[in-house]
């Protein structure tokens, strides 16, 4: 590879009060040579271990995980804003997949016995050397979490290419890792500008690649990938429905729809951002989400008090509000909100949008911010439409008290997933992943074990038989 001049490209800046906390120069393209080639050295000694040693040292990682929760959750807070508590949260829910797969890899693993009527057959279940693993600033330890998991615990290395404004989360994890004792090279972070993806992808070194992002980036390294035959996994953005029916218990869905669209500042894939409403209930739910925005404290990520947290950056805050004035314009009505609050800091204020229509970008568009967008239709065939009436197809939520009709609702959503009176929720054993524009393949759960391995037929046969 040429020698390439490094670039100051690469910083923390605090979205509380925009101030540059720590900058970090990029990598070389030398230095990415010659961390593919020790990810490479290390896949050769990695896939060897046994499943019992690796999950030993999964193990570890979550130890080191909730032994430095404190220190984990401000560094989240400091560098992408979210509120500490949530911070806290993620750091847990990291340990919890670290557990998982240490706890359930080897069953995963185990070869898988196949029915013939002549001799033996059985799935091997093998790695594929070096994963290029993208991942977003939303969740900052999170997203690493539940690639690095279960890839590791396959056998497989990995390159971390983490989004630009978490390096020192990006950093921390590498750490962590080396601490927990994991052998050099079999997990490494890449301080790289997205420009290098490319040929990252391209390199006949880096055997699959996993993105979560938007939908731009997912279509470049999904056409990349396959250019050079690649397996490749993708989880992109959501304009999930949250569907209330008219037997719905309001006060309840109400609490869930606000505090699932300002989780992390609205910056969540699977968060409500299109609240579809049974008109028998739609003005009593809306009165009641109308109070509960009043009542939000926004503020110092910092403060336990606090109830809404910057978004992620200048671009992030500026682009919602350039979202929602878009919409106001092509007839959207905003009920609540809209605006950047005046004070230091990426700060909107909480936000409730109705009369969008088709024909408004915001109908077609996912709005990572806190922007609550209300629909009031007929019935629960139009809000079956309504909620199909998009692109994307990652989460979904259904209220009702009857969960017979819930359940009947949720198959005909399409989408990867839906909860039943509870926001699209995340948990080691759960599959996570979506459909149409939302990408494909699946994290967490059995399924993301399988997804970067060679299941390899064995097949054993007596002499007599063979032919």
């Amino acid at each position: 590879m040429e020698t390439t001049v490094r670039i100051r490209a690469i910083k923390t800046v605090n979205p509380f009060n925009n101030e540059v906390v720590k900058t970090f120069e990029t990598m070389t393209d030398e230095q990415i040579g010659s961390k593919i080639a020790l990810a490479v050295q290390a896949f050769e000694i990695w896939k060897k271990t046994t499943k019992a040693e690796r999950a030993q040292l999964l193990h570890s990682v979550a130890q080191l995980m909730r032994s430095r929760i404190k220190e984990l959750a401000a560094l989240a807070t400091l560098e992408m804003g979210k509120l500490l508590k949530e911070s806290r949260a993620e750091v847990e829910l990291c340990a919890a997949i670290f557990e998982y797969y240490a706890d359930n890899g080897e069953k995963f693993l185990a070869d898988q016995p196949l029915e013939t009527p002549e001799g033996s057959a059985f799935l091997s279940y093998e790695p594929l050397g070096v994963i290029l693993s993208i991942q977003p600033w939303n969740f900052p330890f999170y997203q690493i979490t539940r690639s690095a998991a279960p890839h590791l615990m396959a056998g497989n290395t990995m390159l971390l290419k983490h989004a630009s404004n978490v390096p020192q989360c990006a950093q921390v994890m590498e750490d962590i890792f080396i601490e927990a004792g994991f052998p050099e090279g079999v997990y490494q972070n890449l301080f790289i500008p997205g420009s290098k993806i490319d040929a990252l992808v391209a390199d006949k070194r880096i055997k699959a690649v996993t993105l979560t992002g938007s939908e731009p980036a997912g279509a470049s390294i999904a056409a990349a990938a396959g250019k050079y035959i690649k397996k490749s996994t993708l989880e992109l953005g959501g304009s999930d429905a949250f569907v209330v029916l008219d037997d719905a218990d309001v006060e309840q869905a109400a609490e869930a729809a606000v505090r699932g669209r300002i989780w992390n500042a609205g910056q969540v894939c699977v968060s409500p951002k299109r609240v579809i409403v049974e008109e028998a209930v739609a003005e009593a739910f809306l009165e009641k989400v109308k109070a509960k925005f009043a009542a939000l404290k926004v503020g110092d990520p910092m403060d336990e008090q606090t109830d809404l947290a910057p978004l992620s950056s200048e671009k992030a805050v500026e682009d919602v509000i350039g979202q929602v004035q878009k919409a106001v314009e092509q007839g959207a009505t905003v009920l609540a909100g809209g605006h950047r609050i005046d004070r230091p800091g990426a700060f909107m204020e909480p936000t409730i949008m109705t009369d969008i229509q088709p024909g408004i970008a915001a109908y077609a568009e996912e709005i990572f911010g806190p922007v609550f967008m209300f629909y009031k239709v007929k019935d629960e065939q139009a809000a079956i439409a309504l909620a199909n009436a998009t692109e994307f197809g990652l989460g979904g939520s259904v209220f009702s008290s009857n969960e017979e009709r819930a359940v009947n609702v949720a198959r005909q959503i399409d989408t990867g997933m839906v909860y039943i009176n509870h926001v699209t929720g995340i948990a080691p054993e759960l599959p996570f992943g979506g459909t149409k524009h939302s990408g494909y393949g699946r994290e967490q759960s059995p399924a993301a074990i399988y997804e970067f391995v060679n299941a390899k037929l064995i097949r054993v046969t007596t002499a007599e038989s063979a032919y």
